[in-house]
């Protein structure tokens, strides 16, 4: 068993490319045993985005903090606040966009442990 806090998880920059103004954190993951699924935290600063792409696996997405845009397939975008939950399909081409120009948006992410 492992009982962590997110002020104690190493914080780094997305380096994929589209990504701008993102911090990623993974708190769980197959480093701590999971069997199935990592955990992972991206802080989307204001102006700042995640790459627009998609990936053969779901994700289920949960807001924390914030208010964004989820932006979709042709470009169709559906607003995000505190508190959304979001699952992508597999194959969904999905990014997040900050919304406030003065607050970050923070997502937890869980994800299959073989992609993190």
């Amino acid at each position: 068993m492992k009982i962590t806090n997110l002020t104690k998880v190493k914080k780094t920059r997305m380096e994929m490319e589209g990504a701008k103004n993102t911090w990623k954190q993974v708190p769980l993951s197959r480093n701590d045993g999971s069997p199935n699924f990592s955990f992972r935290v991206f802080t989307i600063e204001p102006d700042g985005h995640t790459p627009y792409h998609s990936h053969p696996f779901e994700h289920l997405n949960y807001v924390i903090e914030g208010r964004g845009a989820l932006v979709m397939e042709a470009g169709e975008t559906r607003p995000v606040v505190k508190g959304d939950f979001v699952l992508v399909l597999p194959e969904e081409k999905h990014q997040y966009r900050n919304a406030d120009s003065s607050k970050p948006l923070v997502i937890i992410c869980a994800v299959p442990k073989d992609y993190e």
